[in-house]
């Protein structure tokens, strides 16, 4: 035992020669690190995630209860790409909205699904034709704040597409995906607690005219003007 953790702090001096000093405190800060929190690390820390998503989200975009005039029934998710905010239909003309990232251009779709299965943590398998797209990607991740799947996803049908989290939550309100719809981790994990499986999805198309006659909301609400970003874990979703 003592000449494993020998060679590992060996291992560490080594590499922490090559590095500036906050990352070599960084380094030698994992040899005093309690032996627990080397094994399972801790998910859960919401509230103090949103803390910091608040803080980068436009507060038009934030989770809130708003009043939407709809024919379809309570539990419904309706998702208004062009205005990249997401419904869950509450009944009595009221629903709770929520920000959202949207597919971007050429990767928009629109169509009915229903969730099929929901999953915490879940593992992200990159689709087939994403591989083909960026080879780079690895072929599995496994749950975690690391995973561009966030806290929380919801499968929709038999397709590649899912609801789930985002550990970027500056991509609330853009166009940034390959056709998922990303919410924050703490709103994710709130729409969550209320989905059944089988829940109705309706996705709404870019198209102006398609989105007015097939609903309305009483509350105004703008376009977020899309940025270009850069190449991220959190942008290849």
């Amino acid at each position: 035992m003592f000449t494993k953790f020998t060679t590992t702090a060996a291992l560490i001096a080594a590499a922490a020669l090559s590095c500036s000093a906050a990352q070599a405190q960084s380094l030698f800060a994992f040899l005093n690190a309690p032996a627990q929190s080397q094994m399972a690390p801790q998910y859960e820390a919401l509230p103090a995630e949103q803390d910091n998503a608040d803080a980068q989200i436009d507060p038009r975009l934030q989770r809130q209860v708003v009043g939407y005039a709809t024919h379809e029934a309570p539990g419904t998710i309706v998702i208004d790409t062009p205005n990249t905010v997401l419904y869950y239909v509450l009944g009595g003309g009221k629903a709770i909205r929520y920000g959202i990232g949207v597919g971007r251009q050429g990767f928009t779709w629109s169509g009915v699904k229903s969730v099929a299965r929901k999953a915490e943590w879940p593992d992200w398998y990159p689709p087939s034709e994403m591989i083909k797209r960026q080879p780079y990607l690895p072929r599995m991740t496994a749950g975690g704040p690391g995973n561009p799947l966030g806290a929380r996803a919801m499968y929709l049908g038999s397709s590649d597409y899912r609801i789930h989290g985002t550990n970027n939550p500056a991509t609330i309100g853009k166009q940034v995906s390959s056709g998922c719809i990303r919410l924050t981790n703490e709103d994710v994990t709130d729409l969550y607690n209320r989905v059944q499986v089988g829940a109705k999805v309706v996705v709404l198309p870019m198209t102006g005219p398609a989105l007015a006659q097939a609903h309305a909301t009483t509350s105004s609400y703008a376009p977020v003007p899309q940025s270009n970003m850069q190449r991220t874990w959190a942008s290849i979703r």
